[in-house]
C-alpha cells in the first residue's frame, strides 16, 4: 500500500490512485490546534511544526504545508502587516506607494520570515517523511498587489510596461522562495495566485502566463511537482490557468467539480479542491461534511483527483468536522455511510431574510460579501476599493462588510442571492462579482444610483405645509404667502390651515402664526417588513 506522499505524488502524475488523497490546507487552523494564535504561529518554526504534525496526525493527511501564510514574501520586501489572533496577517502599507521598484532590493533566503518558513520545511520533512509537504509561494500577480495596491488594475491601462516589470520582479521573488523550499525537502511546490481571480482571461494571457509558465518550467527543470492555487470564482480564467503548464490546479466551492474536472483531464492536469470552507467545514455538521466529501470523491473519480479544501482552513473551523472528511476519504465503511446520508436527501437551510423592501433607505447601501478581508487577499482588496470612493460621497453612501464565516452572514448572502466571493451589492442588488472595479467604475455605478434613488424618493415622498394661524392680520399674511409661494412655483404640495394651539406648542411655539413643514415618505406596502429592513430605515433618522 502506498504511503500518502506516494498517493498525492501519484495523483499529481495523473495515475489511477487506489483510493482519493486527502490534503487539509491547514494553516492558522493549526494554531487552535495548539493553543496558539496565528499571530504566534507564523513566527516560530517550532510552532509551526507542532501544529502541523498535530494536524497531520489527527486529520490523517496524506499531504499537508508547511504554512499558509500568502504576506511572507511582501514582509521581506518592506510592507507592513497587521498581525490578527484568528487569520494571517494582512498587509496594511504597500511599500511601492514610497518608493520606486528600483530601489527594491531582492530578498533572499535570510530576510523577514522567511528562514522560519524554510527552518520549518526541513523540520517537517523529517518528522513526516511519508507525507507530501506542499510549500506555498505568493503568487507573481497577488505579490504586486500588495505591493503596490490596488493600483495594479489602473497600471493595466496606464503603464502595462510598467506592471509587466513589477510582475517580472515579482517572479524573481518566487524563485527564491522555489529554492528555498525544494532546499528543505518540499515535494509540490504550491503557487497561489488568488487575485488572479479578479482579471479577464485577456489580461490574465498580457501580464500573467508568461510569468507562471517560468515557474512552473522552472520547478519541473528542478524535479518536482506544481499546483496553480487559485481560490474565488476562477472559472473564466481556468483554461489559461491550465495552459500555464502547472501538474496540477486547486480551487475552491466556486467552481463546479465536475465542470473543473473536465477542463483539466483535456489539458492531462491532475485538479483538487472544491471541500466547501465556510458554510460545511466551519459552520456546518460532521454528517454535512462527510455528505460533502463524499460527493466530492464521486465527482472527483481516482485518477488525477486530491480532495482539499479551496484555501487556508479558518481557525476555529470544529475538529469534528475535518475527521469526518478524513474518515470518508480513508475509510470504506464511512465513505458507504456518507453515501447512504446522502441517498437520504440533504438540502441546506438557511433562514432567508425577505429583501422585497431593500434599498428603500435614504443612503446607498454598499454590501461587500467577503469570507473575510483579514484572511482572504481578494476580499482585502475589494473592501480598500469600496473603502477609499465612500468618503467622497459624504454621507450618501454606507458600506458593510459581511464576513461569511458566521451564519448570519450566509443566510444574507443567500437572501442577496450570492454565489460568489467577494462580491459587492449596491442596495440589495448583485454589481460586482469576483472582479475589483476601478475607482472609476466604483463611482459611476454610486452617483447612477444616487440619482435614481434621489427620483425615487422624490415621487414617494407626500408634502405639507401646516399654517397654524389664531385669527391675527399676521396669520393672515402668512396663510396667504404660503399659498401664493406654492402657486408660483407649481407645486403640488397640501396647505393646512389649523388652529390647534397645541400643536404649535409642541413644535415650542409660543406664539401665532406657526408654519410646519412636513414630509411623508413611503417605505413599504402590502406586507410587514422584516426587522432588519426597519433597522436599516430607522439609520436614517439618527
Amino acid at each position: 500500500m502506498k504511503t500518502g506522499r506516494e498517493l498525492v505524488i501519484s495523483a499529481i502524475k495523473m495515475e489511477t490512485t487506489e483510493r482519493v488523497p486527502w490534503v487539509p490546507f491547514v494553516g492558522s487552523h493549526g494554531g487552535a490546534l495548539i493553543g496558539k494564535g496565528a499571530d504566534e504561529l507564523l513566527r516560530d518554526a517550532d510552532l509551526i511544526v507542532k501544529a502541523q504534525v498535530k494536524a497531520a496526525e489527527i486529520y490523517e493527511a496524506d499531504g499537508i504545508p508547511v504554512a499558509f501564510d500568502l504576506q511572507v514574501e511582501a514582509e521581506a520586501l518592506g510592507c507592513s502587516l497587521k498581525w490578527e489572533k484568528l487569520n494571517p496577517p494582512a498587509v496594511s502599507s504597500h511599500v511601492l506607494d514610497s518608493m520606486r521598484l528600483s530601489e527594491l532590493r531582492l530578498p533572499d533566503i535570510n530576510s523577514g520570515r522567511i528562514p522560519v518558513m524554510m527552518e520549518a520545511a526541513a523540520k517537517l520533512r523529517k518528522e513526516l517523511p511519508d507525507t507530501a509537504l506542499y510549500g506555498l509561494i505568493t503568487g507573481p500577480f497577488t505579490l504586486a498587489l500588495h505591493l503596490m495596491g490596488s493600483n495594479v488594475f489602473m497600471e493595466m491601462y496606464d503603464n502595462p510596461d510598467e506592471l509587466k516589470e513589477l510582475l517580472h520582479f515579482c517572479t524573481r521573488v518566487g524563485k527564491v522562495m522555489i529554492d528555498g523550499y525544494l532546499d528543505a525537502g518540499c515535494d509540490i511546490i504550491a503557487l497561489v495566485d488568488p487575485m488572479t481571480s479578479q482579471i479577464s482571461p485577456v489580461h490574465f494571457k498580457e501580464f500573467v502566463t508568461s510569468e507562471c509558465t517560468g515557474l512552473f518550467n522552472y520547478i519541473r527543470e528542478k524535479g518536482r511537482y506544481s499546483s496553480f492555487f487559485v481560490c474565488g470564482d476562477a472559472l473564466k480564467n481556468l483554461e489559461v490557468m491550465c495552459d500555464c503548464g502547472p501538474d496540477n490546479v486547486s480551487v475552491d466551492e466556486n467552481i463546479p467539480l465536475d465542470v473543473v474536472k473536465s477542463i483539466c483531464l483535456a489539458r492531462n492536469v491532475s485538479f483538487g479542491g472544491n471541500l466547501r470552507l465556510t458554510t460545511a467545514l466551519l459552520n456546518g455538521t460532521p454528517d454535512q461534511n462527510s455528505i460533502y466529501a463524499y460527493r466530492c470523491i464521486k465527482t472527483g473519480g481516482t485518477t488525477g483527483y486530491i480532495l482539499a479544501p479551496g484555501c487556508d482552513i479558518p481557525y476555529d473551523t470544529p475538529v469534528a468536522n475535518l475527521q469526518a472528511v478524513a474518515g470518508v476519504a480513508r475509510d470504506d465503511y464511512k465513505r458507504q455511510v456518507a453515501e447512504t446520508l446522502d441517498a437520504k436527501g440533504f438540502t441546506e437551510d438557511y433562514k432567508l431574510f425577505d429583501m422585497s423592501d431593500y434599498g428603500r433607505s435614504d443612503k446607498v447601501i454598499v454590501d461587500i460579501i467577503t469570507l473575510d478581508s483579514e484572511a482572504c487577499a481578494p476580499c482585502q482588496y475589494m473592501v480598500e476599493s469600496v473603502k477609499a470612493i465612500v468618503p467622497q460621497f459624504d454621507e450618501l453612501v454606507v458600506w458593510r462588510e459581511h464576513k461569511i464565516k458566521s451564519p448570519d452572514s450566509v443566510a444574507f448572502m443567500a437572501s442577496l442571492m450570492v454565489k460568489n466571493v467577494p462580491t459587492i451589492c449596491i442596495d440589495g442588488k448583485i454589481t460586482f462579482v469576483s472582479v475589483i472595479p476601478t475607482r472609476d467604475q466604483l463611482v459611476e455605478v454610486l452617483q447612477d444610483r444616487i440619482y435614481k434613488k434621489l427620483k425615487i424618493r422624490i415621487k414617494r415622498k407626500q408634502n405639507s405645509i401646516t399654517v397654524v394661524t389664531g385669527g391675527s392680520i399676521e396669520s393672515k399674511t402668512a396663510l396667504e404667502n404660503v399659498r401664493t409661494a406654492v402657486t408660483e412655483l407649481g407645486l403640488d404640495i397640501a396647505i393646512v390651515e389649523s388652529m390647534d394651539m397645541e400643536l404649535a406648542k409642541s413644535y415650542g411655539v409660543s406664539e401665532l402664526p406657526a408654519i410646519i413643514l412636513s414630509t411623508s415618505q413611503l417605505k413599504s406596502w402590502s406586507h410587514a417588513p422584516e426587522v432588519k429592513i426597519i433597522k436599516e430605515w430607522l439609520k436614517d433618522l439618527t
